[in-house]
C-alpha cells in the first residue's frame, strides 16, 4: 500500500510524497523522470517488495501537486530529500532515478554525506559542458538547446514543442507497449498538467548543477542503453569518469526506456549496499 502525503518544507512550500512503508525497513528513494506526475510507476514496486524494501518518492516542484519553484537547480534536490527524509523518519537510504531523475539522485549522493549509502542513475544526463559535444547523439535536442538560453526561451519553446518519436528505438516502443506502459501514460498526464516542471528540469540540467560529482563518496551505479537516442550513453560514460566510485553498465541494443528491463538488477545492486 502506498501512502500519499504533502510534506511542508522550511520555506512554506510543499512536496507531494509517496511512501510504501513500513517504517524502519531499508529504504530506496526514487527520482522520477521528466516529465512525470510523481507516483511510482507500478513496475517499480514488485522488485522492492520482494526484497523487503521501503520505497519513497516525491514530485519535484511544479509536478503533481508540489509547489512551483522556478529557478531551482539540480542541487536543490539534496535539501528537498533531506527534509522529506526527516518528515518520514528515514535514516540512511539509497537513492536512484531514471532519465531526468538521475542527476537529482546524484545530487543527494553528493550533498547528503553518509546518509546516502549508494546511488544509481539510469539513462541519466551528465553535467552540462556548454558545447555541442553534450548534445551529440540526441535525436531531438531543441528543448535542451532552448533551455541553455534561459527559462524564458525554454518556456517559449514549450508552446510549440511536439514529441519526436525518433527519440525511441524499437525496443523502447516495445517496452512502452508492454511492461513500462504506465511510464508513458504518466508522462502524458504530466504534460496535460502543464509545462512548468519540465521547463524547470531542462533549465536546471543546462546550468551549473550546484554540486561536484567528484564529491560523491558513496558507490554509484550508472546504467545506460548504447542505443539511447534521448540521452546518449556518452553521458553515463562521462559520469563514470567524474564519479570516484562508479560502476558502468552499458546495455547493448537498449534505448532510453528498454534499459529499464534491467530494473530488477539495479534494485538488487542497491539492496546489496543497504546491508
Amino acid at each position: 500500500m502506498t501512502t500519499e502525503r504533502d510534506v511542508r518544507l522550511r520555506d512554506g512550500s510543499t512536496l507531494r510524497t509517496y511512501d510504501t512503508g513500513p517504517s524502519g525497513a531499508p529504504t530506496l528513494v526514487w527520482h522520477h523522470g521528466s516529465p512525470h506526475t510523481g507516483p511510482f510507476p507500478p513496475p517499480l514496486l514488485p522488485a522492492a517488495a520482494a526484497r523487503g524494501l521501503r520505497l519513497v518518492t516525491y514530485a519535484r516542484p511544479s509536478y503533481g501537486g508540489s509547489t512551483p519553484r522556478p529557478g531551482r537547480d539540480v542541487a536543490s534536490a539534496g535539501d528537498d530529500v533531506a527534509q522529506v527524509a526527516d518528515a518520514l523518519g528515514l535514516g540512511r537510504f539509497a537513492t536512484y532515478g531514471h532519465s531526468g531523475g538521475g542527476p537529482h539522485a546524484l545530487a543527494c549522493a553528493a550533498l547528503l554525506g553518509d546518509r546516502v549509502v549508494a546511488a544509481a542513475s539510469i539513462s541519466g544526463l551528465a553535467p552540462f559542458t556548454g558545447d555541442d559535444a553534450w548534445f551529440a547523439g540526441m535525436a531531438s535536442d531543441a528543448a535542451l538547446r532552448a533551455a541553455a538560453e534561459g527559462r524564458e526561451a525554454r518556456a517559449r519553446y514549450a508552446e510549440i514543442e511536439e514529441f519526436d518519436p525518433t527519440v525511441f528505438v524499437e525496443r523502447d516502443w516495445a517496452a512502452l507497449e508492454g511492461p513500462w506502459a504506465a511510464l508513458g501514460e504518466d508522462a502524458g498526464r504530466a504534460g496535460e498538467q502543464g509545462d512548468d516542471g519540465l521547463v524547470d528540469d531542462d533549465v536546471a540540467f543546462t546550468v551549473p548543477w550546484g554540486f561536484d560529482p567528484a564529491a560523491i563518496g558513496a558507490p554509484v551505479l550508472l546504467v545506460h542503453g548504447d542505443q539511447d537516442r534521448m540521452v546518449p550513453a556518452s553521458h553515463s560514460v562521462r559520469l563514470a569518469e567524474l564519479v570516484p566510485d562508479a560502476e558502468l553498465w552499458l546495455r547493448p541494443g537498449d534505448g532510453h526506456i528498454s534499459v529499464l528491463d534491467r530494473y530488477d538488477a539495479v534494485v538488487g545492486w542497491l539492496a546489496g549496499r543497504l546491508g
